[in-house]
């Protein structure tokens, strides 16, 4: 096991993890809308789907893509459709008052898990994961290693992402400011397609 490699490849989740995303923007959010506790779900369903993806590509999934480009294709517009509508409900979400739902509710765990695999940032994330940082160990503890790291770091990542916007209620204690910062979340959301928007 290289462990320069391994400190290496800590930095590189790190980085990827706690700099603002499509993930990471939606969990701001949701914490603000719905507190911690309702959240969870959400958090769940980013850690354990990304995870998943890591191994799912790193065990071979990722030579039906390279087979099939136009899969990869398909799933970045599809991304990008569901990113547009993402920021449609994020703007138009105020805070939800406790015992109440306000028709929508918290993204599901399935569906954070979901969104993995039309998550733009996501894709890189797991390209650099599986190439960049393949010697960590020989094929498969290297990707065991890979989706365990990915998992302790997406936690402690994701954790804290909704741990800021939960704090953001102390703050924003207006209807108007909630709704005024959603709608902030939703412009930077739409902003993280640029990329994707670019490489059309």
């Amino acid at each position: 096991m290289s462990q320069s490699l391994l400190y290496a490849f800590l930095a590189f989740m790190a980085v990827m993890y706690f700099t603002p995303g499509p993930n990471n923007i939606m969990l701001l959010s949701s914490g603000l809308t719905y507190g911690f506790r309702r959240t969870i779900p959400h958090i769940a369903g980013v850690v354990i789907g990304f995870a998943f993806m890591i191994a799912a590509v790193g065990f071979g999934l990722g030579t039906v893509f390279l087979a099939y480009p136009i899969l990869q294709t398909i799933l970045k517009y599809a991304g990008a459709a569901y990113l547009v509508y993402l920021s449609a409900v994020i703007a138009l979400s105020g805070p939800a008052k406790p015992g109440e739902g306000d028709g929508r509710g918290p993204m599901t765990f399935l569906g954070a898990a979901m969104f993995q695999w039309i998550n733009a940032k996501g894709w890189v994330i797991v390209i650099g994961t599986i190439t960049a940082y393949a010697a960590i160990a020989q094929f498969p503890l290297n990707i065991a290693i890979q989706t365990l790291i990915s998992l302790l770091v997406g936690t402690v990542s994701t954790v804290a992402w909704v741990f800021f916007g939960t704090a953001l209620r102390a703050v924003l204690t207006s209807v108007r400011l909630v709704r005024a910062f959603n709608i902030l979340m939703a412009i930077l959301l739409l902003a993280s397609l640029y990329p994707v928007v670019m490489d059309a």
